[in-house]
């Protein structure tokens, strides 16, 4: 009996390392995702309530020191009433509809007017808004359309250029939400709809709410493993703040924006706190990225390491996916880096293959990169989660794992093997 204790106690302790992180990062992402947070963000100060959830965390974790760091943003938000009926029929807000991040509240009945996109005409149209059954009318037009013919449209925002009270622009389901232009409000709202929600309707009744947050304080989260030498470091970042809320009801779990990345280093600060590294290990957690990457350029410039300290840099953001073909882009200082990613991956097939585009100012690595920081992003993108992205649908019920270990393990590998 004693014997058979032992062999399965042994047993027991072989297991690897990397699955009792996952139930870890199993358990920060459902925490993060939960209506605790309201999305995390700003109106309703989710963002600051998850900011001190990660602190405790960190500290659990093993981090040999956790602090906070201050900034303010200024954020259009949507926290009110947010209501919308079509030719009668009322629509649902993250379903049917949403709004644009820069967009003021908006409260009565208008006229619709259906540009046509098949035979478009811009004079033609601008004649056809000058009628009076037209006036006050919300414009609708296809998302993209309107993209490509900006110059004309953006005419249709501003107050004084035309007589229409808004747009409505067309977003295939499931509908986006944004956040990273909220830092101003434009003249006229901005909706977006689903094409079937709008189809043939002539009449719109709206009851939205907005709240303009002026120097709204966010911090970003940062922990500190001690390693050997302090001469030089590590820093693993990914951003805590999400969505929030589109009107009282509704609110954007982000399991995967970015609760999937937070957990991962977390994860992370927790291995390193127990093997301890040659290096110091820097975690950061971000607020204030899906607000335009705020919280990242704040630290950038006013870092608590010098930034040339920094030997390399992982960004990790939407890594809850399945897809075994690994994203990521790369500054220029980390190509060498890169080129041991590879090698890396090549021996041990953690990913089929790691797909390296274009370095852009998609998430909280860019303030870095264009600091000449050697550094990489990990994104798991274009898999089953991916169509959830920037929707109600981000969330608990449709977290993925696969990517999880993998990244975990190829970065960890990376630290161990890099001069």
């Amino acid at each position: 009996m004693k014997k058979l204790f032992f062999v399965l106690l042994l047993a027991l302790l072989a297991v690897p390392m990397h699955s009792q992180d996952l139930a870890h990062y199993k358990h920060i992402v459902k925490k993060l995702s939960s209506a605790k947070y309201q999305g995390r963000g700003y109106a309703r100060d989710g963002a600051n309530k998850a900011g001190k959830f990660l602190k405790k965390e960190y500290e659990k974790a093993g981090a040999d020191t956790v602090i906070c760091q201050p900034f303010t943003i200024d954020i259009n938000t949507f926290c009110g009433k947010m209501e919308l009926w079509a030719d009668g029929k009322k629509l649902t807000p993250g379903v049917d509809f949403s709004m644009r991040e820069y967009s003021p509240g908006v409260h009565g009945e208008f006229p619709v007017y259906h540009v046509d996109t098949l035979n478009f005409d811009a004079d033609r149209m601008f004649a056809d808004l000058a009628k009076p059954e037209y006036a006050n009318c919300l414009v609708v037009c296809e998302f993209w359309f309107a993209y490509r013919h900006s110059k004309v449209f953006s005419r249709l925002q501003k107050a004084g250029e035309c007589t229409n009270a808004g747009l409505i622009q067309t977003w295939t389901s499931p509908i986006k939400f944004y956040k990273a232009y909220g830092n101003r409000v434009v003249d006229k709202p901005i909706i977006w709809m689903t094409p079937e929600s709008i189809a043939g309707v002539k009449s719109i009744r709206v009851n939205v709410d907005n709240k303009f947050l002026k120097e709204f304080g966010l911090f970003n989260v940062i922990a500190k493993v001690e390693g050997e030498r302090h001469d030089s470091c590590y820093v693993f970042t990914a951003h805590y703040d999400h969505l929030g809320n589109l009107g009282r009801k509704v609110f954007y779990a982000g399991a995967n924006d970015n609760a999937s990345g937070t957990a991962a280093i977390v994860t992370l600060a927790a291995y390193y706190a127990k093997h301890r590294p040659p290096f110091d290990m820097y975690f950061l957690s971000f607020s204030g990225e899906d607000a335009n990457l705020r919280g990242s350029e704040f630290f950038a410039n006013n870092p608590v390491v010098p930034l040339e300290r920094i030997k390399y840099l992982f960004n990790i953001d939407m890594i809850g996916d399945n897809n075994p073909v690994q994203y990521c882009e790369v500054s220029e200082e980390g190509m060498k880096g890169f080129a041991l990613f590879e090698k890396i991956n090549t021996e041990k097939q953690y990913f089929k293959s790691l797909n390296r585009g274009a370095l852009a100012a998609n998430s909280d690595h860019y303030p870095f990169a264009t600091r000449h920081v050697p550094c990489i992003f990990f994104e798991n993108e274009n898999g089953d989660a991916f169509q959830y992205y920037h929707t109600i649908y981000d969330d608990w019920k449709h977290a993925i794992f696969d990517s999880y270990e993998p990244v975990f393990r190829i970065v960890t590998d990376f630290v161990s093997q890099y001069k």
